[in-house]
């Protein structure tokens, strides 16, 4: 086999690897600062979203929860690849893993939104917690509110 031959063999393979390569390059962590904890029960759970038909009730990208602590926790969300992404997040104090709510739906738990976002009669609509994440590490930062 000719050296031009073997070099042809190993191109394709070659190429995949670099597109491969490139695509994980591109791949970008957010932390995410949940602030507003008053309490040390339960966990903070964080729910990071990437369509708007999902928000917040839907489909979750990743999820993760992390146990509460007064001031602050925070999580990161790895290798995310750039696009329009919105989180949401909630103190679980009594640990059943759902947002608590009252009688007529308003949560019984803190929670919180990307931005800060607020809603009128509801949470928040995706466009209004939606942040942007690039090729470079992100970091942001947002409180719970309520209960």
């Amino acid at each position: 086999m000719s050296i031009l031959q073997r070099a042809f063999r190993v191109l394709p393979a070659g190429l995949v690897s670099m597109f491969l390569g490139a695509g994980l390059a591109q791949a970008a962590d957010l932390t995410v600062v949940v602030g507003g904890v008053t309490k040390a029960e339960g966990q903070v759970m964080v729910a990071l979203f990437n369509d708007a038909a999902g928000f917040p009730r839907g489909k979750v990208l990743n999820g993760q929860m992390t146990p509460a602590k007064p001031g602050q926790v925070e999580v990161t969300f790895k290798d995310l690849a750039p696009g329009t992404y919105a989180v949401s997040a909630y103190q679980d104090l009594n640990s059943n893993q759902r947002l608590d709510a009252n009688m007529v739906g308003m949560p019984t738990e803190p929670y919180g939104f990307s931005r800060d976002a607020k809603g009128q009669f509801g949470p928040p609509k995706f466009g209004d917690a939606a942040i942007q994440v690039g090729s470079e590490a992100q970091r942001i930062q947002f409180k719970l509110s309520g209960q």
